[in-house]
């Protein structure tokens, strides 16, 4: 009885804050604020004969001491970043189900002045790590020297998540500031800024004005936090979908047909279409 109030004690307080797709798309990696990742695999959870035991983890393990704020995948690792650290894993082995770590990187050498690193992402063109977090900035490491080699300025409060359009040449940036800064990489400059929370069907006052989640492909850009998860397209800077969730949402994320995968303020991921349909929940 003691461990079932327990589980039930944790469940209730776990918040999925990241999440990633392994590089064959056919698995996806979630974090919570417990410093734990699961390992999901998606083709089974998908499968015509799923059953609930196809919806939880293949694998579950402790990479931070503190919450796992972000994921990100390479073609061949897994990235997570927690209190000022970025740890990989080799995605090849999680899939067996082994767990160890590739690298742990402490950034306490780097710029930065909180060490909570909220975002990161990689900018292929430039062969750079785009890391944001607790300073308000967004800093550029050179991933072959490990060099930091540019700050971008604008932002007034916490840095939550990033995005990269590599055929625009643009870095996207969602902060605790209700904007949403879309960066020209190669000068550094701010060129655009959305205040999310400042569009009517968008706005939930009740939850704040931050954005927690952001993530591009190609024209469409989809954001939420205290503003409602929502789809936009950028070409003409408008939202177009409403996603009917409760709740502030911490991570989103593009997947095959346009299939949005969503991790909240709970234990549960949830997965829908581009026309907000919900078609299943995966579970820690």
């Amino acid at each position: 009885m003691c461990s079932d109030v327990i589980f039930w004690r944790l469940h209730l307080h776990m918040s999925v804050f990241s999440q990633s797709f392994s590089p064959c798309g056919r698995f996806l990696a979630a974090g919570n604020n417990y410093g734990e990742i699961a390992v999901f695999s998606l083709s089974s959870a998908l499968s015509p004969d799923a059953t609930d035991l196809s919806q939880t983890p293949i694998l579950t393990f402790t990479a931070h001491e503190g919450p796992v704020f972000s994921l990100f995948s390479t073609d061949s690792h897994l990235l997570s970043a927690g209190n000022g650290e970025i740890s990989a894993w080799s995605w090849a082995e999680l899939i067996n189900q082994q767990v160890c770590v590739f690298i742990n990187a402490p950034l306490c050498r780097s710029s930065l002045e909180i060490p909570e690193i909220n975002a990161m992402t990689v900018n292929p063109t430039e062969n750079s790590l785009v890391i944001g977090g607790g300073d308000n900035n967004i800093h550029i490491m050179d991933l072959e020297s490990g060099v930091f080699k540019s700050v971008l300025q604008g932002h007034t409060d916490y840095i939550h998540c990033l995005s990269v359009r590599e055929r625009e040449g643009e870095i996207l940036s969602g902060g605790e500031d209700g904007a949403v800064r879309i960066w020209d990489h190669r000068t550094g400059q701010s060129v655009h800024c959305i205040e999310v929370y400042k569009y009517e069907e968008c706005a939930r006052p009740q939850y704040g004005k931050w954005i927690s989640c952001l993530t591009t492909e190609s024209d469409w850009m989809l954001c939420g936090g205290g503003p409602s998860l929502s789809l936009w397209h950028l070409r003409s800077m408008s939202p177009t979908s409403i996603f009917p969730l409760a709740g502030c949402q911490r991570q989103a994320n593009f997947y095959q047909d346009m299939v949005l995968t969503v991790g909240g303020s709970s234990h549960q991921i949830d997965v829908f279409t581009n026309l907000s349909y919900r078609t299943f929940s995966l579970s820690f």
